[in-house]
């Protein structure tokens, strides 16, 4: 995905196009873009409802990772880090009413790469890296560039504030 910096005003039919040549799947399932382009946060700190920072296991600690959690980039990392956040594995990704659900990708070589969240539409909420956050089907973001979903995870409904 296009890195592009804060306060960069790209048109909706270039953001779409840059959108359907990485996610193919989008142009048919349909998805719609929720938000412009930001790079205070990933699609990780996205789906644990975060927007003030990245989160990413690297190994030099420049990014927000949980306290306690390897840092390492692994599914079973990624899982304790969501477990963090009172998520539970779960066995599939239909919506259930008080729940959010969140779907974790990987690539080939079960590599995360990519985390989504359920909205309660039943679709999805992506933040794709420092580009735009969208909402998509569930296998709208099945591709090379993120691979596949690995793992489902649920939790209670967040109270409102």
């Amino acid at each position: 995905m296009a890195s592009l910096g804060k306060g960069t005003r790209i048109p909706i039919r270039v953001i779409k196009k840059i959108i359907e040549e990485s996610f193919p799947k989008l142009k048919k399932g349909g998805y719609s873009v929720t938000s412009p382009a930001e790079i205070e946060y990933n699609c990780i700190a996205w789906a644990a409802g975060i927007t003030d920072r990245w989160w990413w296991p690297d190994a030099l600690n420049l990014y927000f990772w949980p306290s306690g959690v390897p840092r390492t980039e692994t599914i079973e990392a990624f899982i304790r880090a969501f477990e963090t956040l009172d998520f539970t594995l779960c066995q599939d990704a239909e919506y259930e009413s008080g729940f959010e659900k969140i779907a974790i990708y990987v690539d080939s070589k079960e590599k995360p790469t990519h985390a989504a969240r359920q909205v309660t539409s039943g679709l999805w909420t992506s933040k794709l890296g420092e580009f735009v956050d969208i909402e998509h089907p569930i296998d709208g973001l099945d591709s090379s560039e993120y691979g596949l979903i690995a793992i489902i995870m649920k939790r209670p409904q967040p109270s409102p504030a």
